[in-house]
């Protein structure tokens, strides 16, 4: 079992949906791992939290992950949010994402739960299941 790959797979999906040219014009840059000081965008894009299980084997060590990216909008409507979401599902589900330790053997969209805040924004989540071997 392993909980080494989380590190490099985090690290890889942010510099992933960082470099799409769509999702970097529709947020303004706006995807974070951290949240940073001051006034947040209208629209933005969160990594995290994620469930990892180990799936080593007898060829060496392994891990599922459940990684969740959240995309969050003051505004009153989903359209906007659902659009942001749409982008990200687009931008992942080709995605051929290289790790600084280990293999990304598969990504995959699991589900996504929309809801609204108690600010009267909304937020969607997104989860993505990846299956990692540490080679």
């Amino acid at each position: 079992m392993t909980y080494a790959l989380a590190l490099p797979l985090q690290e890889s999906l942010f510099q992933h949906l960082s470099a799409d040219p769509d999702l970097t014009t529709a947020l303004s840059g706006a995807i974070y791992d951290a949240l940073p000081a001051g006034t947040l965008p209208q629209t933005y894009v969160t990594l995290g939290p994620e469930e990892v299980r180990d799936r080593s084997d007898r060829s060496g060590a392994g891990a599922h992950h459940r990684v969740e990216i959240t995309v969050h909008t003051d505004t009153a409507g989903f359209a906007g949010a659902k659009a942001i979401a749409a982008m990200l599902c687009d931008s992942l589900a080709s995605a051929s994402l290289t790790l600084s330790r280990g293999r990304l053997v598969g990504l995959w969209f699991e589900r996504a739960s929309a809801s609204r805040n108690s600010a009267g924004g909304r937020q969607i989540r997104l989860r993505f299941a990846a299956r990692l071997e540490d080679v």
